[in-house]
């Protein structure tokens, strides 16, 4: 079976939960507040539990953080590429989440923004393995450039996830122009899309990505509740969301990404992983968290409810 290949960031969240954001030099107390594995495990927990194996391809410190984020890919059955960690430590992430459920981020990045041309080539690479590129990873310094040489590197076999994230904001810089041309699946949500090409609507946006991406790409744009657009060539097709109830919207993209990328290696259709992403992501907002991806069976039960499948 494919497996994925994890090339962003896991990182530490600390993850609490208030009424409202303080304004500035202000003060407030939080219901809640845990560290749990976050970053880029949310997308490999995701795919990992609705049976995709995964590999972290990206480096993890020494240290308590380092640790946290071991025992978490540990449990999630998760395999760790680069053997060895870091002299620092496992880098950390303030997830703050309010009562509208929004969630805001203060990061600091730690031994996860470095990797090495060799670090990469330390897993072997098959045929159909999904290569999955966090838009983060570009913006570190000691990671960008190698992390981009492998990619180019890849046997056309190998199919390339790019998740733009919200600081990739224009596809002029010089490592997003080397990348454009090998990505296969682009993922995103609206807002990162509509940045991303300076388009005013997501249909929109579709268009100006296709310009920008091979012609036999497949993208993904999600839009919230309302679910999440897919489109591939001059095929644009929405694919409907699932009410819920949300609590937390932390983590749901990354829900999105991991299930739907699972689907797509099980052999399913793009609308049909796209609507179990759609489940997922669904289900992980009425969860407090980072890593609240639900499992299979539960994206099943959801999609059968709705549906009747």
């Amino acid at each position: 079976m494919p497996k994925m290949l994890y090339t962003g960031q896991v990182i530490i969240d600390l993850v609490m939960a208030v009424d409202q954001l303080p304004q500035a030099g202000g003060d407030v107390l939080a219901q809640s507040a845990s560290f749990e594995a976050g970053g880029g495990f949310n997308v490999m927990a995701a795919a990992r539990r609705n049976g995709l194996p995964v590999v972290y391809l990206g480096r993890h410190g020494t240290g308590r953080f380092g640790d946290l984020a071991r025992q978490a890919m540990a449990a999630e059955g998760i395999r760790i590429g680069i053997s060895k960690p870091a002299e620092r430590d496992t880098g950390l992430c303030v997830a703050i989440t309010d009562a509208s459920a929004e969630r805001s981020f203060v990061s600091y990045i730690g031994a996860e923004g470095e990797v090495s041309a060799e670090d990469l080539a330390s897993v072997p690479v098959e045929a159909g393995d999904f290569a999955c590129v966090s838009g983060y990873s570009l913006l570190h310094v000691g990671k960008a450039q190698a992390l981009v040489d492998w990619v180019l590197e890849l046997p056309s076999d190998v199919s390339v996830v790019f998740d733009s994230g919200p600081l990739v904001n224009s596809p002029d810089a010089p490592l997003m122009k080397a990348l454009l041309p090998r990505i296969d699946l682009w993922t995103s949500n609206s807002e990162e899309a509509l940045r991303f090409t300076g388009a005013a609507d997501i249909a929109d946006a579709l268009v100006r990505l296709s310009e920008h991406l091979p012609a036999k790409v497949l993208i993904v744009v999600r839009d919230g509740p309302q679910g999440c657009w897919i489109s591939q060539g001059s095929e644009h097709r929405h694919v409907p969301g699932f009410k819920v109830e949300a609590v937390d919207s932390n983590g749901a993209g990354d829900a999105h990404a991991g299930v739907f990328v699972a689907g797509l290696a099980q052999g399913l259709s793009a609308f049909d992983a796209a609507r179990r992403a759609n489940a997922a992501a669904a289900l992980a907002v009425t969860r407090w968290g980072p890593a609240t991806s639900p499992v299979a069976a539960e994206v099943d039960a959801l999609i059968g409810k709705t549906f009747g499948d």
